[in-house]
């Protein structure tokens, strides 16, 4: 009777142990069946390398450059800056800001804007109608495209355009470098643009040449070497016993003109498309063209609802030429109404 008891418990036990044995390795089988695979950190990207310039087809020769070449201090220590001296360019600022954040310029952003326009709609009854307007858009800059607004006081006290002269941009020291875009233009691939930052400057300004001659008095492209120096050599010119002339300043600083690699376009003007021949290609240029400044003679500009006279004499008789010019002034109008929500204003009485 003792002995079939040991037995009976011993086969109990051992029975016992099995199960206990088999549902240990169960609840492993499913922990490891629910449990999330580990998680491989990866290195952060390099900056530089990861950077977007989009894909415009004959791009990649400035996408290869810039993936190797940085500019000097680093993206921080470059910016590109609008001077906005009218409330009628203030969008063409913010247009130009909009393709930056949309193609990823690593560059800074910086308006430079009369700081009379301040105006607190407190501090007047009713709000100048321009004013307003302006204020949206700048608000608008800083907080959809990251860029700094910088107000500034006039130069000189006079009522001349010049009172903000483009010279005073030598004084933002904090960048080593400053693109200046003339209003107005449109931006088609940010990568040209941006390889302007790497290059060597021998002066402390330099302009951009499209090879156009209605480029004499502004190139489509300044570019700045801000320092105190240069500042100070531009103060020179700014002292109350003398008229302050822009286009004396701009007059004197070197041109380069804008060398094509592969037929890959920085900057060109729509003037110069009514020289155009039988072969040109309105695709390929507005696949390989980085900034296109928009100035035709008998245009008052792309802010504007010019008569049919005015654009069936302004616009190139080629077909494709032609296909180019409408397209640029096209997409300049549905910018100002995307980027904006501006139409095109209407044109002054003085001028119909």
């Amino acid at each position: 009777m003792a002995i079939s008891s040991s037995v009976v418990f011993i086969f109990t036990f051992l029975l016992f142990l099995s199960g206990y044995v088999l549902q240990q390795q169960t609840v492993r089988s499913l922990q490891a069946a629910i449990k999330p695979p580990p998680v491989v950190v990866q290195p952060p990207p390099s900056p530089v390398l990861a950077k977007h310039f989009g894909t415009p087809p004959g791009h990649s020769f400035f996408d290869k450059y810039l993936a190797s070449n940085r500019p000097k201090g680093g993206w921080a220590k470059v910016a590109y800056v609008q001077l906005v001296r009218e409330h009628l360019h203030v969008c063409n600022a913010l247009m130009l800001f909009a393709v930056l954040e949309e193609q990823e310029s690593l560059a800074q952003r910086v308006i430079v804007y009369p700081k009379e326009w301040d105006v607190k709609p407190s501090d007047q009854k009713v709000l100048d109608p321009q004013v307003e307007t302006s204020w949206r858009l700048l608000r608008n800059a800083a907080k959809r495209y990251r860029v700094m607004l910088q107000p500034v006081e006039p130069m000189l006290k006079t009522e001349a355009a010049s009172t903000f002269p483009l010279a005073g941009l030598l004084s933002l020291t904090a960048y080593n470098r400053v693109i200046y875009l003339p209003p107005s233009g449109l931006v088609l691939d940010t990568s040209g643009l941006d390889h302007l930052f790497t290059l060597p400057m021998e002066s402390d300004v330099l302009g951009i040449s499209a090879g156009s001659e209605d480029e004499a008095i502004l190139p489509p492209v300044v570019l700045l070497k801000p320092s105190k120096e240069a500042f100070q050599t531009a103060l020179e010119l700014l002292t109350p016993s003398k008229t302050y002339d822009e286009d004396d300043f701009l007059s004197r600083i070197p041109l380069v003109p804008d060398m094509p690699e592969d037929q890959i376009h920085v900057v060109t003007m729509t003037s110069s498309l009514k020289s155009e021949g039988d072969d040109f290609n309105a695709t390929k240029f507005l696949d390989s063209t980085s900034y296109v400044h928009i100035s035709d003679p008998k245009m008052l500009g792309p802010e504007y609802d010019a008569s049919q006279e005015s654009v069936a004499s302004a616009r190139p008789r080629g077909l494709q030429p032609k296909k180019a010019w409408q397209e640029v002034y096209e997409r300049y109008r549905e910018g100002r109404m995307d980027v904006c929500g501006l139409d095109l204003e209407p044109a002054p009485k003085s001028a119909i």
